[in-house]
C-alpha cells in the first residue's frame, strides 16, 4: 500500500471483505430483469469505488466516460435484437419504414447492459483495490486454501510480469539483430511466432529455478506453514461485509419487482 492511498479505506480492507461483501449481489443479479435494481447498485457501486479508492485520470475516465458508453451500446445493440413481436404490446418509439423500435425493447436491451454494468462496477471495488497476491494470502490464511494451491498461484501472479520482461529483451535483441520482419499484419504474426520458442525456453528455465528454490525449503513438507506477510480480517472489514450485504438487501427488497401468489 502506497502512502498516497493509505487515506482511502478500500486499501485497508482484507480482500475477502470486498468479494463476500458484494458477490451475492453480483450472483442475483444475473437473474433480475428490471431496470431499477441494476441501476441501484450501478449508483451503489459507484460511490464506493469514487469515495473509498485512489483514481487516477485513466480510471476516472474508465468511468466515468467508457463504461457508460459501452452500456448505451451494448442497450441499443440488444435493443435491435430483440424480437418485435415479443414487445408489440409496448408503444412503439421509433419507426423507419416498417421497421419498428418498441419500448419493450428498449428496456429490455438497457435492463441487460445495467445489469452488465452494475456486475462490472462491483467488481471493480475489489479489482480496483487489492492486488492478486494479497488475495491469495488472504484465501490461505482466513479461508483455508491448501498453501500449496495459494502458493502456486502466488508463483503464478510472479510469472507474468517476468514474461513480459523476457519479452521486451527478446524484442530488442530482434531489434538490434535486424530481425524486423516487415510491416503489416502478417509480419506481426510472423515475429510473434518467432518470440514463442525463446519464452517458452525462458519460462522452463525460471519453472525449473523456482521448483529447486521450493524444494530446499522443504516446500510442500508438512501440513501448515508459518506466514510472513499476514492479511488479518479485523472489525472494520466485519463492518463493511455486514453493511454492504444490508445495502444490497435493501436495494432487492426496495426495487426488485416481488411478485407474491
Amino acid at each position: 500500500m502506497t502512502a498516497s492511498s493509505r487515506h482511502q479505506f478500500l486499501y485497508a480492507l482484507n480482500p475477502l471483505a470486498k468479494v463476500v461483501g458484494f458477490a451475492p449481489a453480483m450472483v442475483l443479479l444475473i437473474f433480475v430483469r428490471d431496470l431499477a435494481t441494476p441501476a441501484s447498485f450501478l449508483v451503489l457501486a459507484y460511490a464506493v469505488i469514487l469515495i473509498g479508492a485512489r483514481l487516477t485520470g485513466r480510471l476516472l475516465a474508465l468511468m466515468l466516460l467508457a463504461l457508460p458508453v459501452g452500456m448505451l451500446a451494448i442497450g441499443v445493440g440488444f435493443s435491435l435484437w430483440v424480437d418485435a413481436a415479443l414487445v408489440a404490446e409496448t408503444a412503439p418509439f421509433l419507426r423507419i419504414g416498417g421497421w419498428t423500435l418498441y419500448a419493450g425493447a428498449l428496456e429490455i436491451g438497457f435492463a441487460t447492459a445495467l445489469r452488465l454494468g452494475a456486475i462490472i462496477a462491483l467488481a471493480l471495488i475489489g479489482g480496483l483495490t487489492t492486488t492478486g497476491p494479497d488475495l491469495v494470502r488472504a484465501s490461505v490464511q482466513q479461508l483455508r486454501v491448501p498453501y500449496r494451491i495459494g502458493y502456486t498461484a502466488l508463483a503464478a501472479f510472479r510469472f507474468v510480469p517476468r514474461f513480459g520482461h523476457e519479452l521486451a529483451v527478446i524484442r530488442a535483441a530482434h531489434r538490434v539483430r535486424g530481425h524486423h520482419g516487415g510491416r503489416g499484419p502478417f509480419a506481426r504474426i510472423a515475429r510473434g511466432w518467432g518470440y514463442i520458442v525463446p519464452l517458452l525456453a525462458g519460462a522452463i528455465r525460471h519453472a525449473e529455478r523456482v521448483a529447486l528454490a521450493m524444494d530446499s525449503r522443504a516446500f510442500g513438507a508438512h501440513s501448515t506453514r508459518t506466514e510472513r506477510h499476514l492479511v488479518p480480517f479485523r472489525a472494520r472489514d466485519v463492518i463493511f461485509t455486514v453493511a454492504s450485504l444490508a445495502a444490497s438487501a435493501a436495494i432487492f427488497v426496495a426495487f426488485f419487482p416481488w411478485q407474491l401468489s
